[in-house]
């Protein structure tokens, strides 16, 4: 008999947002590194920081409340679109048993957001399944951007540098 042992759940990190945040950067969930280091985007061949070093100055080498205070003061708030879930490992494939932040209130707190951007598929995939005509949204501008995640190599870096400068396209 070869019975699954449950997955205790995974929890994500609170939102990095600032008063005159503009566009929030969605991610799915957080994954084991940076769980494990209290962090959004810890894993060193994650791409996010080395594009957000290039695109507002958060280089990853710089301290990590530095560079989320960059963020902060460059309009861009960061979360994760699961609350909580059951994964295996650090890949989205794995993700199981979500359950969704509450965007309601979030957007309610942060009204200058009016764009929304995924990193990645997964992030897409689960607001639209767990909170678009499930929680009260305002409008909103939704663009999917290549995920930065290492195990998206498809891609190369100057190419997923070029899409996510549509952050700051009017």
């Amino acid at each position: 008999m070869s019975a699954r042992r449950a997955r205790a759940p995974i929890h994500c990190f609170p939102p990095v947002a600032g008063a005159s945040a503009k566009i929030l950067i969605l991610g799915s969930m957080p994954g084991k590194m940076s769980l494990q280091q209290n962090q959004y985007y810890a894993h060193p061949m994650n791409a996010f920081w080395k594009i957000m070093g290039e695109l507002v100055g958060a280089h990853p080498q710089l301290p990590y409340p530095a560079r989320l205070d960059i963020l902060c003061q460059s309009g861009i708030a960061l979360w994760d679109v699961l609350a909580s879930c059951e994964r295996t490992s650090s890949l989205d494939a794995h993700i199981r048993n979500e359950a969704a932040n509450d965007f309601a209130a979030f957007f309610a707190r942060h009204p200058r957001i009016t764009r929304v951007f995924f990193n990645g598929a997964k992030a897409e995939q689960s607001f639209r399944k767990f909170v678009l005509g499930k929680q009260a949204l305002p409008v909103l501008e939704f663009c999917r951007l290549p995920s930065t995640s290492p195990a998206h190599a498809g891609m190369r870096y100057a190419d997923k540098l070029k899409a996510w400068r549509a952050i700051f396209a009017a």
